[in-house]
């Protein structure tokens, strides 16, 4: 056996127990790669091991994750019935992220596992990494550890996590373990340049137009420290897009030249979704989104707000200051 975590046996006895039980992975709303391929990664071992196992979210699969997914079985609510099932979530910093509906049929979690630092431990047992890159990653070290069968479709769901949720290999939760984890998931059929493929070379002229207006957004905010960009549900609308669409977007407004925080504020309709993205994890960009009863990592984190964007918008900027001055006077 490897031994990436001291918790590998724990987790692999629990496993063990759930023989004869029923399982639901669930994921979050909005599901994004690090969600998916851990869903998928999880229910392919579960049911390697003799377990009833199916993958559950409340929003649809990204058009871009689909090819991840392969024959794994993935439901939405309405096909579920509440039972006696035992409960997984993956990559959910609080039970509230599966969705309304989810978590109303599904109160009690048995297994929680995932890398925010604002994770609320909601389960009856829970696997919280927070300087793991991507949930993906403590999945294949908990996997590899275990010595656990992964097949071809597993390692590149769980690539696709890691590779997702550290930027393509650019943020700082980037070590050489991860790229150990990566090695010995190429080791186990994963394609890199199939999972890049299938990523970043299949963008819809929508999706670029979208981003256009992204862009034409843009807002320099205290001495350029900070860049907001926002998407309206007009431009979905003009540009036939969907939110998945808008995926990742928050990066560039966090890539230029002096700016520590990028924001991005999707309004739909008054319904607004934050991101946030800081260049160093001394921002502490979770602690920042808990104004907004959010959460997230110290470097990427979001929040949900129901407020018109014009009247929520000064209250972000005066947030943003406030925590700043915050981070520059050490009282975090």
């Amino acid at each position: 056996m490897t031994n990436f975590l001291p918790e590998s046996n724990a987790f692999n006895n629990l496993l063990r127990d759930l023989q004869g039980s029923s399982v639901l992975v669930l994921g979050h709303r909005r599901p994004d790669g690090d969600c998916i391929g851990s869903q998928v990664a999880m229910t392919r071992i579960l049911r390697s091991l003799g377990i009833d196992a199916v993958a559950v979210n409340q929003d649809p699969i990204p058009r871009t994750l689909e090819k991840f997914v392969g024959d794994t079985p993935f439901l939405n609510p309405s096909e579920v019935e509440a039972g006696v099932f035992k409960i997984i979530t993956v990559d959910c910093a609080d039970h509230a992220r599966v969705g309304e509906e989810l978590k109303e049929k599904f109160p009690a979690v048995f297994l929680n596992i995932d890398h925010h630092v604002s994770n609320t431990k909601f389960a009856e047992h829970n696997f919280i990494f927070s300087d793991a890159s991507a949930t993906g990653e403590i999945l294949a070290k908990l996997f590899f550890d275990s010595s656990y069968e992964i097949d071809k479709i597993s390692a590149e769901a769980l690539y696709l996590g890691i590779c997702t949720d550290t930027g393509q290999f650019c943020y700082s939760g980037t070590n050489a373990v991860v790229f150990e984890i990566c090695r010995k998931l190429c080791e186990a059929g994963c394609e890199p340049a199939d999972v890049a493929h299938e990523l970043y070379e299949r963008e819809k002229p929508g999706r670029i137009q979208l981003l256009q207006k992204f862009l034409a957004s843009f807002k320099m905010e205290l001495d350029n420290r900070v860049c907001i960009g926002n998407v309206r549900q007009k431009f979905y609308d003009e540009t036939g897009t969907k939110p998945e669409d808008a995926e990742s977007f928050v990066d560039y407004a966090r890539s230029l030249e002096g700016v520590e925080i990028g924001v991005l504020v999707e309004d739909r309709n008054g319904m607004l979704k934050g991101s946030l993205r800081a260049k160093h994890k001394k921002y502490r960009v979770d602690l920042l989104a808990k104004n907004f009863s959010g959460g997230g990592h110290a470097c990427a984190a979001g929040f949900n707000m129901e407020l018109p964007f014009n009247d929520f918008y000064p209250k972000l900027v005066d947030a943003i200051e406030t925590h700043l001055e915050k981070v520059e006077g050490g009282r975090l």
